[in-house]
Order: structure tokens, then C-alpha cells, then sequence
């Protein structure tokens, strides 16, 4: 499937992995033109099977995305009472959902501010990876008479707490890595250098595993948002569809072969993993520090 019908997004694909670099100078803002391009984008990605990861990052050193464009929210309409059945931020919320629902593995690498709608987005990733020194998140809308209103009222208390949640919107604050890792906010946090390496590493990894493992693992895991008795049942109903297939079947067999359930074999687990995908170990020196 071709990716070139964008101006701001450069979209590279090696595999089953999909690369989309942001490119909006001079701060990467979220411009009317960028969110139809992001829209357009979640719709062709959900849609293209040869796919199975998705990677968002931004040519900017400095900007993941710096916030959602001000100016075009000055624009909205305001002439008549808000209204519950308007809905006013339904094209925002449903590009977020599509990133977070779609059946492919989502990560977004945040090397540089992220703010605002930018935030929102990045929380609708199934992983988000930062850098210390370089990564910042700020929600930046209390200060300006608004709240956040692409998502971010509803998934930063689900990642962080509402406490904390409550510090950083209301306080418009800025949470480094280090403590957006330690709040769960990040995945990890990498030292200047390891992050492209490690997410490389990770997307491409995730990719050479069975297709339909890694996508219904996914749809199991979004479960989790139900009540525990429905999710189980989900579980329970995905698992039995996975044993039945024969990439799976075919899978237990080589971990067999190749030494699973053996002391040797179990005592160097990920690297068994990683050779049932035909991939090698983790980047030397890519680990975070708590």
C-alpha cells in the first residue's frame, strides 16, 4: 500500500513495520492540516493487513508534537450553548481511538516536547518511549482558560492516577521523563542515543511473531477494560482461536525443539523467544535506569 499522498507525514514501511515521521515546523504544532492528514493516516493504517506495528516519531530534535493549534481552536464556533449531543470533539477522539483500537502494535517514540493534544495522541499509543533531558510532557490547556479535549481528561488519570493527573493538568507542569516513566506515563525512559536503537529493536521484534498472536493478544488486552468476568471470557475465547491455528501449533513445536522446558532453555527465555521470531537480542547499553 502506498504512502505517498502526504505532505507532513513521511511514511516508511520495512516489513511489517510502518515508520511515520512527523514534519510541521517549526514546532510540529497540530495544524488543521496535520490532524486531516493524522486522520487519513489511522484510517489507511487500520486498514493495511501488511502491517503489524506502527512507529510515530518527528524530524524535530527538539518537538514530538508541541500541542493542537491554538489558533484554529479560537476558530470554533461558539455561537450558540455547548450541548452533550454536539459532540464538538468526535473527529479527534475518533482518530485517538482508531490508534489505540487499530490491530496493529502502536509506539510512539517521543524524542522532544510533547503537549496538549500532542499528549493525547501519543496516550492513545500502546507504548510511548522517552528521552531524559529531551522529554517533556506538558498539558498546557488549564493555564489557557480551556481543558484538554482530544482525550487527555479521560486516559492520563487511566495511566498516571488522578492525583497525578491532577497536578499536571491543573498544574500545567512539566513531567520529565524520568518521572513520566516512574508514573507510568512512558514505558521507558533511554539515555541520548539508545531510544531508536531499543524501538527498532522492539517493532521489529514484535513483527517477526505470528500474526494473529500478536493481533489478538492485542484485541485480549483491550479487554482489560471491561469488567474482569467479561475480559476473562474474551481471553478464554481468543486463546482457544489461537491454539487452532496452525502458526501456532507450529511455533510450540520449534520451542520444543529448540530447548523450551528445559533448564538451559528456560534460564535464557527472551533469547528463545527472539529466535522463534528469527531475531537476535536487545541493543547492548538500551536498557532504562530506574
Amino acid at each position: 500500500m502506498a504512502y505517498d499522498a502526504y505532505k507532513l507525514i513521511a511514511v516508511e514501511t520495512r516489513g511489517a513495520v510502518a515508520y511515520a515521521t512527523i514534519d510541521n515546523p517549526p514546532v510540529n504544532v497540530i495544524t488543521l492540516p496535520l490532524l486531516d492528514e493524522l486522520t487519513r493516516l489511522s484510517a489507511q493504517f487500520e486498514t493495511d493487513d501488511d502491517l503489524l506495528v506502527i512507529v510515530l516519531r518527528s524530524a524535530n530534535p527538539d518537538f514530538f508534537i508541541a500541542h493542537f493549534d491554538v489558533g484554529a481552536i479560537l476558530e470554533f464556533p461558539t455561537d450558540r450553548p455547548a450541548r452533550h449531543e454536539d459532540y464538538a470533539n468526535a473527529f479527534y477522539h475518533d482518530m485517538c481511538e482508531r490508534f489505540r483500537l487499530m490491530n496493529k502494535v502502536t509506539i510512539a517514540q517521543i524524542e522532544g516536547r510533547v503537549g496538549g493534544g500532542g499528549s493525547e495522541l501519543a496516550m492513545s499509543f500502546d507504548m510511548r518511549f522517552g528521552v531524559r533531558g529531551k522529554t517533556f510532557v506538558n498539558q498546557m490547556e488549564v493555564p489557557l482558560g480551556i481543558m484538554p479535549g482530544g482525550t487527555g481528561t479521560q486516559r492520563m488519570p487511566r495511566l498516571i492516577g488522578r492525583n497525578r493527573a491532577i497536578e499536571v493538568i491543573l498544574g500545567g507542569i512539566d513531567m520529565d521523563a524520568d518521572t513520566a516513566e516512574r508514573w507510568g506515563y512512558l514505558n521507558r525512559a533511554f539515555e541520548p542515543g539508545q531510544i531508536g536503537p531499543y524501538v527498532e529493536w522492539l517493532a521489529q521484534r514484535i513483527a517477526s511473531f505470528p500474526v494473529e498472536a500478536v493481533r489478538l493478544t492485542k484485541q485480549a488486552i483491550n479487554s482489560a477494560d471491561q469488567p474482569l468476568a467479561e475480559g476473562l471470557r474474551d481471553e478464554s475465547f481468543l486463546f482457544q482461536q489461537l491454539v487452532r491455528i496452525e502458526s501456532g501449533q507450529r511455533n510450540m513445536r520449534k520451542f520444543l525443539a529448540m530447548g523450551g522446558q528445559t533448564r538451559a532453555g528456560e534460564l535464557k527465555i527472551q533469547e528463545l523467544n527472539g529466535m522463534l521470531g528469527g531475531l537476535g537480542e536487545k541493543p547492548a547499553g538500551s536498557a532504562s535506569k530506574k
